[in-house]
């Protein structure tokens, strides 16, 4: 990479992970704190609030990404960092349940991840953005990890509207990132020919990696209406949740390095079917281990762990591919418009994930929700296995 394009890279990998960050501290801890609130006695309503801020980003991803098009990319990006820090501000001063919804809500109307990406894309050359686009899923994963460590033991001393409170302020430090250190845009890309929507629903691979992103988000927001009260269940307090996540998710960033080595030999089509393997066979696990224990013992502490560090491991690897594959399968004409189409897919998987683990664990408990999360899994497996494979990255 030349010095602009580090640049570039990292400024830009830094306003994902701040983002990030906010949204994923909130995840491991919202359904067992969002019960404290008025009206969060119902699981329904408990994961609507948790998955609404991805409905409203869906929405709103692609008509910004094409704004980022005609008003610059920059300041696109600004404005949607500055709405979801109100968002966020509106979730803190929530006194219900009502209330964290419309400050989720008002948090996903700042939708800037097609903008960011496409502006990623924008500043790195064909031959070195897949690396760029892996440092953005790298700390994706990252601010994931930290997240899980982290959340426990800050909710514990500032409860859920002080991890809010902290997401707006992360939200603007990222908003000050775009302003004082991502590098001018180029221009080029106003007058550069544009594809069309249409065109990403006629190409069958790019619509496998779409689905595989909606999949991947919906099972990862779904799953965690049910991981902490198994944590709790196994006998670990809510606080002390990290002990399991930090192992797992530290050692599972050795299975991601693996990932880029599948790549270099261009065998990233072989990597990305293990992890979704890897998906799958968590979910099995989780609804084995959840079974056991509405009619037994509680489960172990070292069976959940392992079942974790699993999913980690394919999450992770996940995460830094997918995207880097939509950049590298998607012509220049048309890769605004692929890029916009899997991050309005990602959001929709946010939204439908808390949405559904939401209504699954109230009408059919915890293991009817991985019995599901397991089916989609498997249907994401034999959809994405005639991929075509991806040659090595040029170099």
């Amino acid at each position: 990479m030349t010095p602009l394009e580090r640049r570039s890279s990292f400024s830009l990998a830094s306003i994902f992970a701040l983002r990030m960050l906010g949204l994923f501290l909130v995840l491991p801890v919202f359904a067992l704190e969002a019960r404290k609130y008025p009206g969060g006695d119902d699981p329904a309503l408990v994961g609507l609030a948790m998955g609404m801020y991805g409905l409203t980003q869906a929405f709103l991803q692609l008509p910004l990404g094409m704004a980022s098009d005609r008003f610059g990319r920059k300041r696109v990006i600004v404005l949607g960092l500055l709405v979801f820090a109100a968002g966020s501000l509106v979730a803190a001063l929530a006194d219900s349940l009502t209330g964290l919804l419309l400050g989720r809500a008002l948090q996903g109307a700042g939708a800037v991840s097609a903008a960011v990406t496409a502006l990623l894309a924008d500043q790195t050359r064909d031959v070195v953005r897949t690396k760029a686009m892996a440092l953005v899923g790298g700390s994706i994963g990252l601010m994931f990890a930290v997240a899980l460590v982290a959340a426990p033991l800050l909710v514990a001393h500032v409860g859920l509207s002080g991890l809010f409170t902290l997401t707006c302020a992360l939200a603007l430090a990222g908003a000050a990132v775009v302003v004082w250190w991502v590098p001018a845009e180029p221009t080029q890309h106003k007058n550069a020919p544009r594809g069309r929507i249409a065109d990403v629903w006629k190409n069958a691979d790019l619509m496998r990696l779409n689905l595989g992103v909606f999949v991947l988000h919906t099972v990862q927001m779904a799953m965690w209406m049910a991981v902490p009260a198994l944590l709790v269940h196994a006998g670990l307090g809510k606080d002390l949740h990290w002990q399991v996540y930090l192992p797992a998710v530290l050692v599972s960033f050795i299975f991601m390095g693996a990932i880029f080595s599948f790549e270099r030999r261009g065998r990233l089509r072989g990597a990305l079917l293990l992890s979704i393997a890897l998906v799958l066979l968590v979910q099995v696990g989780l609804g084995g281990v959840s079974w056991a224990a509405a009619g037994g013992p509680a489960p172990g502490l070292w069976t959940l762990g392992l079942l974790l560090f699993v999913f980690f491991c394919g999450f992770n690897a996940l995460e830094a591919s997918q995207p880097s594959l939509v950049s590298r399968m998607a012509p220049a004409s048309l890769r605004g418009a692929a890029l916009g189409m899997y991050n309005t897919l990602q959001s929709l998987g946010l939204f439908a994930g808390g949405a559904l683990g939401g209504a699954l664990l109230k009408w059919v408990g915890a293991p009817g929700l991985f019995a599901v999360t397991a089916a989609l899994t498997a249907l994401w497996l034999v959809v994405t296995w005639p991929l075509q494979p991806v040659g090595r990255a040029p170099h």
